[in-house]
């Protein structure tokens, strides 16, 4: 069963925006796209950049360093078939974005 924690309010993260948030010792990317939350691993896999601060175009977010991309939807990067980072079980209650990094989606 994953656990939820709320991480920040949904109107502090507008559309087509990004942040980062720790939950769990674990620093965690949270995206904004068209009101739909996700949340992936904050750590491009290429040199360790953050990628909730990175730039977001739709559902690919950019890492700032080098370039590689990434599926916000599945944490796979665009650059090396079938890797990628983990991505968390988001839910939204009562305006509060939760987010559960016991689970791996």
């Amino acid at each position: 069963m994953a656990d939820f924690v709320e991480v920040m309010r949904l109107e502090e993260l507008p559309p087509g925006k990004g942040t980062t948030v720790t939950v769990g010792g674990k620093d965690v990317a949270l995206f904004n796209v068209d009101g739909t939350i996700h949340a992936m691993e904050d750590s491009c896999l290429h040199q360790g950049l953050s990628l909730g601060t990175s730039q977001l175009e739709g559902k690919l977010v950019t890492c700032r360093g080098h370039g590689w991309r990434y599926d916000i939807t599945t944490g796979c990067t665009l650059h090396v078939k079938d890797y990628g980072v983990a991505t968390y079980p988001v839910k939204i209650v009562e305006g509060k974005i939760m987010i559960s990094v016991s689970e791996r989606m």
